[in-house]
């Protein structure tokens, strides 16, 4: 699932969620977070969107090329379920 953080360095940024454990979330960006490495955050610093991705072939280049497409796509206006 892709997340918004909303707490943290990475405020107002697309992660992927790779895992979920408790109250914490795994998350991916391709670029400062990669998947083999993902960050460890609470859940309640995160902030659902209604977008859902297969993780399991993908990798950082393609994770990063998504993001970037994502987020350029929500900023213009075309993507109003976040």
């Amino acid at each position: 699932m892709v997340v918004r953080s909303a707490a943290g360095h990475d405020k107002g940024n697309f992660l992927v969620i790779t895992a979920v454990e408790g109250d914490f979330a795994y998350l991916a960006d391709g670029k400062e977070r990669k998947l083999d490495s993902p960050k460890k955050k609470r859940l309640k610093h995160v902030r659902l969107t209604n977008t859902v991705i297969d993780t399991d072939n993908l990798t950082d280049k393609g994770l990063r090329k998504f993001i970037a497409e994502y987020t350029a796509k929500t900023q213009s206006g075309l993507n109003p379920n976040i």
